[in-house]
C-alpha cells in the first residue's frame, strides 16, 4: 500500500512548489488542512514562508497545533519543516516573541550581520552546507553540496547533537537538524534542483 504523505496547509506555504518537487520524483502528496487526513498521515511536511506568529497564529486557528503535536510527539510521524516550517519546530523566534513547538531545543534569532555591504538581509541564494553527522535524509548527497535560502531569521540548537547540516553566511549557522523522527531544514529543497530532489526522495524513503 503507498504510504499516505499530507503537505499541511495552514496558510503560509510554498506549499505549489514542494508538491511539484514531490511530483517530479513520482509521489503525489495530499495537500490539506483536515484534521482526519493529517491524523492519518505516515509522513508530513510542513512548509512555511513568512511570519512566525502569524504561523502559530494559524495553526492554532485551525486546530492543528495539537493535532500535530499528537502526531509528532506521540506517534512519532516522520515529519519535515523547511524554512519557517523548521524555525516553528524549535522553542521560539524573536519574530513576534513567539512561542513554537518546542519539539527540538533551538531558537530561532534575527540575522546580525556586521558587513552589510557583503551580507543582505534577507539572505538569498546558494549556499554550500556541510553535513555534520549521519542521516539517511542526507544519503548520496555530497558534503558541500549547495542549497537555496531564502530567509532573514536562523535556528541555532542548543544541544549540537540535533544538527544535522551548518552553513556560513558571515558566520556559521545551523541550516538543519534531525531529532528522532523530526528533521528540519533552513534552506529550500523544492528549488534546490537535483540535490533537493534527493533529500525529498530519502524522506520518502524513510
Amino acid at each position: 500500500m503507498a504510504q499516505k504523505i499530507v503537505i499541511v496547509d495552514y496558510g503560509m506555504g510554498n506549499i505549489q512548489s514542494v508538491l511539484r518537487k514531490f511530483s517530479s520524483i513520482g509521489i503525489i502528496p495530499a495537500v490539506s488542512k483536515n484534521l482526519a487526513m493529517i491524523e492519518n498521515a505516515d509522513k508530513l511536511v510542513l512548509p512555511g514562508v513568512g511570519h512566525f506568529g502569524k504561523a502559530i497564529e494559524n495553526l492554532k486557528t485551525l486546530k492543528l497545533y495539537d493535532t500535530l503535536n499528537e502526531k509528532v510527539l506521540t506517534h512519532k510521524t516522520p515529519i519535515l519543516g523547511i524554512c519557517l516550517g523548521m524555525q516553528l519546530m524549535t522553542n521560539g523566534s524573536e519574530e513576534g516573541d513567539s512561542i513554537g513547538f518546542g519539539w527540538v531545543d533551538a531558537e530561532v534569532k534575527k540575522f546580525s550581520i556586521d558587513n552589510t555591504l557583503d551580507y543582505k538581509v534577507p539572505h538569498s541564494g546558494w549556499n554550500s552546507v556541510e553535513i555534520v553527522k549521519n542521516s539517511r535524509l542526507m544519503n548520496g548527497i555530497s558534503n558541500q553540496s549547495e542549497f537555496y535560502f531564502v530567509h532573514s531569521y536562523l535556528c541555532s540548537c542548543n544541544d549540537k547533537q540535533d544538527v544535522l547540516n551548518v552553513t556560513n553566511y558571515e558566520m556559521q549557522f545551523d541550516a538543519a537538524f534531525e531529532k528522532e523522527n523530526i528533521f528540519g531544514v533552513q534552506y529550500h529543497p523544492e528549488k534546490s534542483f537535483e540535490v533537493g530532489k534527493i533529500l525529498i526522495n530519502n524522506f520518502i524513503q524513510l
